[in-house]
């Protein structure tokens, strides 16, 4: 899993085996519906349930593990503090590998300061298109 995998694992938005299909014990043989008779109609299919979606409030998670901390972060403008706040590593490498990871303009990986503000607005887009409730004007700015 990539960082940014991490940081959806880290918000409950996926990550580890949410992803993955469910598989079958080795050995197990595959469950198969018995034959119909010739000429019995197929019975019809049940309409598929829909599948709640799961909305995570990004501001309310980020706020409730500012709260914890003691002290004053700013991770809605700061790429470091957002990574800080989520256990991830937030060095200059790991923002790089991030950057990397996310498609960064080449032109933007050499100025870090650049850097961190395409990353911090790209992280909260990609958020916000993975599930997270992220407030407009986080994206806007």
């Amino acid at each position: 899993m990539g960082i940014f995998g991490g940081i959806l694992s880290k918000l409950g938005l996926g990550g580890d085996d949410k992803d993955k299909a469910p598989t079958r014990p080795a050995g197990t043989p595959a469950t198969t519906a018995p034959a119909r008779p010739a000429g019995t109609p197929a019975p019809a299919a049940a309409p598929a349930a829909p599948v709640p979606v799961s909305v995570v409030d990004v501001e309310a998670h980020m706020e409730q593990l500012a709260a914890k901390t003691g002290h004053e972060v700013n991770w809605r403008h700061s790429i470091v503090d957002l990574l800080s706040l989520l256990e991830i590593d937030n060095s200059l490498a790991a923002r790089k590998e991030l950057a990397v990871e996310l498609g960064c303009p080449p032109q933007l990986m050499d100025d870090s300061a650049k850097m961190n503000v395409w990353l911090h607005k790209t992280v909260l887009a990609r958020i916000a298109a993975n599930g997270g409730k992220v407030p407009q004007s986080l994206l806007d700015g």
